[in-house]
């Protein structure tokens, strides 16, 4: 990105940071994510994501919510599977890291405006090569646009 299009992203006044209570990292919300999140495709992309108001988030926990849980968590996946060395898994996942951070204002919005929800979301990295960030920031905003969608029909 160059310098003009920082000083773009800045002047709107948003914060593009991203901080450890927006990283989906308890185990029990992982399981339940991928036992019973919906799916969408963007190839080289797919997207796993789950709604959850306040109780079931609770429920998730034996002692309650944890403190400073985010609204809006997301994890990122690349598998061995697909690229073998660690390296080129890393920059996958930097590169839809980096995606997501810049266009998921939008999102966090619409989550943050409901009341009483939780939005979990999974990334997973389908194709056997590395992919540029260009194509990675299209699909980025492809699928957080369908999600938007499918939250404005389900939330309304």
């Amino acid at each position: 990105m160059n310098e003009i299009e920082m000083e773009e992203k800045s002047v709107e006044g948003v914060r593009f940071t991203m901080g450890k209570s927006e990283k989906l990292r308890h185990r029990t919300l992982v399981e339940g994510l991928f036992s019973k999140g919906e799916t969408l495709y963007e190839y080289p992309l797919r997207l796993t994501w789950r709604i959850m108001d306040v109780e079931e988030m609770e429920s998730s926990f034996r002692t309650g919510l944890p403190p400073r849980l985010g609204r809006l968590q997301m994890m990122i996946t690349v598998p061995k599977k697909k690229l073998r060395h660690a390296v080129d898994r890393v920059l996958m996942r930097r590169r839809i890291r980096e995606a997501y951070r810049l266009n998921r204002i939008p999102l966090l919005h619409s989550v943050l405006d409901r009341d009483n929800i939780y939005l979990e979301l999974a990334f997973i990295y389908l194709h056997k090569d590395e992919s540029d960030y260009f194509t990675i920031e299209k699909k980025m905003k492809r699928l957080l646009s369908k999600l938007e969608d499918k939250l404005k029909n389900i939330v309304g």
